[in-house]
């Protein structure tokens, strides 16, 4: 895997970002003579490697960069794969019938190995000495990876940017261990500093600005996200982890949640993608927040010209809808903004607070100690997404979370009766049930809302979870066993991984358990 030989950190942009070069050929990447090698690291350019990997990390790319990145890995990476996967959105490429095709399975691994990963190698290399720098970057790295091995499964982690040709991939039980050694390595050394903002890091840090307290936070909603993804696996090392995460304090209001502050050249890729690219809302996105008279339904969607909203059935073979309209994302908040600006003002979700409360709900039906019984923490998730996306009146989030109103059969089933839509997956009002089995459904049909945009999270908890949430797709290009019209597994191999890499990916595939399909489930995804 030649990108893992990559020793270079990219050039400083206005002192805020640093880029490791990237491009098609591996080969130009590797001896481009516009960048730093590794022997000129120092602390001071820890900050900017850090700035690097915090923006490849969330799979955004600048245009503002030539020959590093672009925004079309966000379209690419995210948009064609999770959100199409979890029908935040419908894409109308071959990944809504559940194919690989193009290569779209390549995009985002390329630039995680030539951007992402370079970049915080280096900033940890500039580190050294500095324990602060470390813990935080400790976890980010965490963060990093954890997104890719939940997509792929094995990957190269230990020994990725090794400077070797041939690099071998672990397992994912093995990288989840190294998770939870990392933050508890960085919970530590961030508990026991006195400092309250981590110097070398502050002046590039677009999420935290340095500061500690809220790092440490991070670290914990993080370690309480993976141990509800190992609930089933190892249901008492979940317990352990979680009540930890909950006791050493997790992000717990709007103000702590990690958003990534956008700027001119490092501008949110979601609002430059969605409506340019032609994404629109989803039949099962129409179906909870109309059915649920869901306030954040006009923050997130424009209304058709009818005035109505109406979601396209994801999985629709071509020229299947006609001119059927649909309602595409709202330029005022998601879409492309007043004069093209908003993507640089538009700041870019990373890990929301509701989303630790709807987590610790179900840990509290789970029986761990998550400091409030399951229905307040449940209750209070909504209200914090609520707010978080500008719905302030009290009694318009009470009325919300206390509704007996049910998801609706969507809009477009009456122009295509013939679809299957009238049978919605989600039977449940928003106000919290009687029965434990519908509670946890209900916890996963909010957590999908909550989590909306950020849709790797949103994936990895529905294969989880198994809830069932969206409808399955309206056809299916992928005949693998475990895929069909359901929700994608995983994503497969890199295919150029097969023809530089082979041994390792066939490694990679006995650690997997399974055949190399978006069928295959990883090691957490047990029901």
């Amino acid at each position: 895997m030649k990108n893992n030989r990559i020793k270079t950190i990219g050039v400083v942009m206005s002192m805020l970002c640093v880029f490791s070069s990237c491009t098609q050929d591996f080969d130009e990447i590797n001896t481009n003579k516009n960048t730093l090698t590794e022997d000129q690291l120092d602390p001071t350019l820890a900050g900017p490697a850090f700035a690097s990997a915090l923006y490849a990390g969330i799979h955004n790319g600048s245009y503002s960069s030539p020959g590093v990145d672009d925004q079309g890995t966000w379209g690419i990476a995210t948009g064609i794969l999770p959100s199409t996967f979890t029908q935040y959105l419908s894409c109308g490429y071959g990944t809504e019938r559940n194919a690989f095709v193009n290569g779209y399975e390549g995009r985002g691994w390329l630039r995680f190995y030539t951007v992402a990963v370079p970049a915080l190698n280096n900033a940890i290399k500039a580190s050294a000495g500095n324990a602060d720098a470390l813990a935080v970057l400790k976890i980010w790295k965490v963060f990093m990876y954890n997104q890719m091995t939940d997509a792929y499964g094995p990957i190269p982690y230990t020994e990725a940017g090794n400077n070797k040709e041939k690099v071998p991939y672990d397992s994912v039980e093995f990288i989840y261990a190294d998770f939870f050694k990392l933050l508890d390595e960085a919970n530590a050394t961030l508990n026991a500093t006195s400092a309250t903002t981590v110097g070398t890091l502050q002046p590039n840090d677009r999420i935290y600005s340095g500061n500690v307290q809220n790092w440490k936070k991070f670290g914990n909603s993080l370690r309480l996200r993976l141990a509800l993804r190992i609930s089933d696996i190892d249901p008492a090392k979940a317990k352990t982890q979680a009540e930890a995460a909950v006791a050493a304090g997790v992000i717990e209001t709007n103000e702590q949640s990690a958003t990534f502050k956008v700027s001119n050249i490092t501008p949110n890729n979601m609002n430059m993608i969605v409506n340019a690219w032609g994404y629109y809302m989803t039949a099962s996105m129409e179906s909870l927040l109309v059915g649920y008279g869901d306030p954040r339904l006009a923050k997130w969607f424009s209304p058709i010209d009818t005035g109505v909203y109406q979601g396209r059935p994801v999985g629709g073979l071509q020229g299947q809808f006609g001119t059927t309209k649909f309602s595409m994302f709202n330029n005022d908040v998601l879409g492309s903004g007043a004069n093209g600006s908003l993507s640089e003002t538009k700041n870019i979700e990373v890990f929301m607070a509701s989303e630790n409360y709807l987590s610790r709900a179900e840990g509290a039906l789970n029986g761990w100690n998550m400091s409030g019984t399951a229905q307040s923490l449940y209750e209070q998730g909504i209200a914090l997404s609520l707010r978080q996306w500008g719905i302030t009146d009290a009694t318009t989030i009470s009325n919300y979370i206390s509704g007996t109103s049910k998801p609706s059969v969507p809009n477009v089933a009456a122009t295509y009766p013939t679809l299957g839509l009238q049978t919605v997956p989600v039977t449940l009002p928003v106000a919290w049930d009687a029965s434990v089995a519908n509670q946890r459904t209900q916890i996963a049909v909010q957590k999908y809302l909550a989590i909306f945009p950020e849709s790797w999270e949103a994936w990895a908890d529905l294969r989880r979870s198994d809830a069932k949430v969206i409808y399955p797709v309206l056809n299916t290009d992928n005949l693998d066993a475990g895929v069909g019209k359901s929700l994608m597994k995983r994503v497969i191999f890199v295919t150029n991984e097969y023809s530089s890499n082979r041994d390792a990916v066939r490694d990679a595939i006995s650690k997997l358990g399974g055949p190399d399909s978006g069928g295959t489930k990883l090691w957490w995804d047990t029901k």
